[in-house]
């Protein structure tokens, strides 16, 4: 089924978005316009913490509320731009203190806790590396990613330090710290010599003098998800923070004075660079809830902290749409301006749905953990196509390629063809290596493009279209059919929460496609649906590119980011190596 485009978001555009010609502002944008913007540290050079935090108090606007934490219980602590300050610079004393140097790593295994945000922008104050963990790790994928980036200082708590580093803990040769946040650092839940997070915070000075960081400074270290086998520790440098200012206005429509609600887990980057960053150094409110996914705690939440723009993943939105349209009018969300969407394709009838329901549309976008910030969007100014990617960031040149047999590439300008996804290296926020695998990282790049490995197409238009991971795509009797083209269709079907699609060996065509369905709440497994399902996904597909087999499943695989694991559905169908599940959605205990 064809959706039809979407004009521009009513309330957005016209409350003036920040981008409101989008060929204009390419046509005229440059990267030192955003430098310009943020301007440097007081004595020369670049620090995100600064830019993102002490900017602002130094302009007079320190009183305005930076982040409002909402714990579980409904328990509510607030954190001026000032209050961020002081207790960032508490935090890098205190590393100082403990004799870490510039160029450390300081690794964090927490949940939405205000720690994390103090711990992220005081080690950036003093120079160090921040590097998130998800809180759901196991101990092996903790081990693994502290010991790849060497780990000086481990910020949790005692009960995840007990189940997840404990087991591990004389294995991580180059931790010298550990940091318990909460009450029960001496309750024997942790290690002999571990500080408690606030008694130490409340013995450091407030005043610190911000590193002199440079723009090519490494700052952040942020593992892959694992959707494709091992995760690779992808390295940033300080310079990202004028990616994540602008891309934040253009992207995510935020301005000075917002409401932001990310939803991004704080292990994933989307947690970082715009879970922290990009809303702090546009000077709007941070809402973090504590809480996992409820969805009549999220409507509540966006009703009661009057959140203006919602950016959240295609996992939630679904599993929101589970629940209807009636929670959305019980509640008074007219605050509410702008949404979007990130973690995996936006399939189409969720963009529809938010329309429906909000009154506003999703407006999906495309990045990587390897680009650090947003690339390709949907702006808030600019007709929508549901189901595209959108159109590039001003400053990103994007181009679909193809690969050929001498290790060049080669780009296609013919609308609708498909290749790979490729980028021209240059912006602030793009990594800078994979952290002791330099050979991989230069594999990224050839004949000056950053290759994706996503493939994607562009229409005449210039929107582009996501197809699949390379490694995803299935190839079956000569044709090359993406499982997002697949997936969507199954869940235009009014029994369908969920799909994932796969391609398995066939003798004949090669591969065949696969299909596992999720149905919805109340929705009956039968044979007759199964039949109804294959019937509806041939009639809008054709027999070529509809799936042969559908199996009906509880539950998706997915990571903690809101990516479908179509590489474990595959592995576990042909009885193959599972390879890494340390970014799986269930907690590992």
């Amino acid at each position: 089924m064809a959706f039809a485009t979407i004009g521009k978001a009513g309330k957005a555009a016209a409350a003036a978005a920040r981008l409101t010609d989008y060929d204009t502002a390419c046509a005229n944008f440059t990267w030192e316009m955003a430098r310009r913007e943020l301007g440097e540290l007081p004595g020369g050079g670049l620090n995100i913490a600064y830019a993102a935090v002490d900017r602002h108090v130094a302009a007079g606007k320190g009183a305005r509320l930076a982040l409002r934490w909402i714990g579980k219980d409904d328990r509510v602590r607030d954190f001026t731009y000032a209050d961020l300050r002081g207790a960032s610079n508490r935090f890098a004393n205190l590393l100082r203190r403990l004799g870490v140097k510039p160029g450390e790593a300081v690794f964090t295994l927490l949940g939405r806790q205000p720690a994390l945000y103090i711990v992220a922008l005081g080690t950036l104050k003093a120079g160090c590396v921040f590097s998130p963990l998800f809180s759901a790790f196991g101990p092996e994928p903790v081990e693994a990613r502290m010991s790849k980036g060497r780990g000086a200082v481990l910020v949790t708590t005692a009960e995840l330090y007990r189940r997840k580093v404990a087991p591990i803990r004389d294995r991580l040769t180059a931790l010298r710290q550990v940091i318990l946040v909460g009450d029960s650092a001496g309750s024997g839940d942790g290690p002999l010599g571990a500080l408690n997070f606030e008694t130490a915070l409340a013995a450091s000075s407030e005043s610190f003098e911000v590193a002199a960081s440079r723009p090519e400074d490494i700052a952040l270290l942020h593992f892959t998800s694992g959707t494709t086998g091992k995760p690779k520790g992808a390295i940033h440098v300080h310079e990202a923070v004028l990616a994540h200012h602008i891309t934040g206005q253009y992207a995510l429509d935020l301005r000075e004075g917002d409401v932001f609600w990310c939803t991004a887990d704080p292990g994933w980057v989307t947690g970082t660079s715009y879970g922290i960053i990009a809303p702090l150094t546009n000077g709007a409110t941070l809402i973090v809830d504590e809480a996992e996914f409820d969805g009549p705690r999220w409507f509540r939440i966006l009703a009661e902290q009057k959140v203006t723009v919602w950016y959240t993943a295609p996992t939630a939105i679904r599993l929101l749409m589970k629940l209807g349209a009636k929670p959305v009018a019980d509640h008074d969300l007219s605050h509410l301006r702008f949404m979007a969407s990130v973690g995996e394709p936006l399939n189409p009838e969720a963009v529809v749905w938010g329309i429906e329901a909000f009154g506003l549309p999703f407006h999906d976008n495309w990045w990587q953990t390897e680009t650090g910030g947003i690339m390709i969007a949907n702006f808030a100014a600019m007709d929508i196509k549901p189901g595209s990617m959108g159109k590039p960031l001003p400053g990103i040149e994007a181009a679909i390629v193809r690969r050929l047999e001498d290790g060049r590439v080669e780009k296609t300008e013919v609308a609708g063809a498909t290749g790979e996804l490729a980028l021209r290296p240059g912006w602030p926020s793009m990594f800078r290596g994979y952290l002791d695998e330099e050979e991989r990282y230069r594999k990224c790049f050839a004949d000056g493009w950053y290759l994706s490995g996503d493939l994607a197409t562009r229409d005449a238009d210039g929107y582009f279209w996501f197809v699949g991971r390379s490694d995803d795509v299935i190839k079956s009797a000569g044709h090359l059919i993406g499982p997002f083209e697949v997936e969507s269709v199954l869940m235009e079907h009014a029994a369908v929460a969920e799909a994932a699609v796969i391609g398995i060996p066939d003798p004949v065509a090669g591969e065949i496609v696969k299909a596992y369905v999720a149905l919805k709440n109340g929705i009956a497994e039968s044979e007759a649906l199964r039949k109804e399902l294959l019937g509806h996904a041939r009639r809008h597909l054709g027999a070529a590119v509809a799936p042969r087999e559908i199996v009906f499943a509880r539950g998706l695989p997915r990571t903690r980011s809101g990516k479908i694991m179509r590489r474990l559905l595959k592995a576990r169908e042909l009885g193959l190596p599972e390879g890494d599940l340390s970014t799986l959605e269930s907690d590992t205990k």
